[in-house]
């Protein structure tokens, strides 16, 4: 090969090298680009973390496509990036910081332990980013804040369970299964539920927490059937639906028959009461909650006032005057199922009534 041809083509392959190697640093450039796109976030997401999906069905049955929802109807162009947390507060963690990271400017926060979030809040105020806490106060300097009125919740419940023991309220001894000590939530169902019930009994024998765990209120109960006997107590309060299932099936394997209630209107409850096994449950519109948050949450991103909307004020152990909504709930009983969860739609009476409850559907004039 001569001189000149061998300069030829290795002014050749150089340039063949060169193109190739910025065509690749394009590329690269190009993923690198979409990546610090993805992370400098869609200015309209709204991130939405939900807390678990073990003791409560609501979060993926209702909380989650009702948010969805209206989000969309307020906002075309919103999306909302949802995680759950599925019972860990590291992995929400992870989920909140991800959220940050993505550039998200607004998140819906229902927090696995609330008292851990103060750290996380903070940070993201820094950044500018607002957080509306969700169902659970978190602490830290929360946006705005949603929720029931939970306190009164838990007078309910007290109530209700009193009613479900009639005249013999005041000779009765109860076990008290509460919610998980990391919840504001469960002090407050635990403070109202105490606040009926304390004078109105002869005494609560055994109280613990059942940690939102159906495994552990299970376990719990057998304890307190193995430390009281059968005849030890007249009535559980269980502060959930999740808990409550697991105690009514320790309690028939152990051949005790008394009153239970719990929480959140699971169709599994409604069924349990319909067919007598449970006293009672709380239902909780969640349609009008979680439409409330999405309408934060779409008024922050957009830079409105929220005091429209949140037209009172909480105070969290770490803030004070935080604009919040607070709704009610209603108890729910065998006679006011029809006024309730099949009024608004939540079943409808095929969902509950299926083949092995359809005897006592009728007996109970569901239709």
């Amino acid at each position: 090969m001569n001189a000149v041809l061998r300069r030829a083509l290795v002014s050749t392959v150089g340039l063949a090298l060169t193109l190739s190697m910025t065509a690749a640093c394009g590329k690269a450039g190009g993923a690198k680009n979409e990546a610090s796109s993805t992370a400098a976030g869609n200015p309209n997401a709204i991130g939405l973390l939900l807390p678990e999906n073990a003791s409560s069905v609501r979060y993926e049955s209702f909380d989650r496509p009702f948010i969805e929802a209206k989000v969309k109807a307020l906002c075309a162009q919103c999306k909302v990036l949802y995680n759950n947390a599925e019972g860990s507060a590291a992995k929400q963690k992870q989920q909140f910081d991800t959220l940050l990271a993505q550039g998200v400017k607004v998140i819906i926060l229902d927090p696995y332990n609330a008292k851990s979030t103060q750290g996380w809040v903070q940070e993201a105020a820094a950044k500018g980013v607002k957080v509306v806490a969700y169902d659970r106060l978190a602490a830290g300097p929360v946006a705005a804040y949603t929720s029931f009125d939970n306190e009164k919740v838990g007078e309910l419940q007290g109530q209700a369970l009193l009613d479900a023991l009639g005249a013999r309220a005041a000779e009765s001894d109860i076990v008290m299964i509460n919610g998980d000590e990391a919840d504001p939530n469960a002090a407050q169902f635990k403070s109202g539920a105490h606040k009926v019930l304390d004078g109105k009994i002869r005494k609560v024998v055994y109280e613990q927490s059942g940690q939102w765990d159906p495994t552990v209120a299970g376990q719990k109960i057998s304890a307190a059937v193995t430390e009281f006997g059968k005849n030890g107590f007249q009535a559980v309060y269980s502060a959930n639906d999740g808990m409550a299932a697991a105690i009514i099936t320790q309690l028939k394997g152990a051949g005790v028959n008394v009153p239970v209630g719990g929480q959140d209107a699971g169709l599994d409850a409604i069924q349990r009461i319909v067919g007598g096994e449970q006293a009672y449950t709380i239902y909780k519109a969640y349609r009008p909650l979680a439409e409330t948050a999405a309408e934060l949450a779409v008024a922050l991103l957009q830079g409105k006032d929220v005091k429209t909307i949140a037209t009172a004020s909480v105070d969290s152990a770490t803030d004070k005057n935080i604009p919040s909504r607070l709704l009610d709930a209603k108890v729910v009983t065998k006679d006011d199922i029809a006024a309730t969860v099949l009024a608004d739609g939540l079943y409808k009476a095929s969902d509950i009534c299926t083949a092995d409850y359809a005897a006592a559907c009728a007996a109970a004039g569901l239709k």
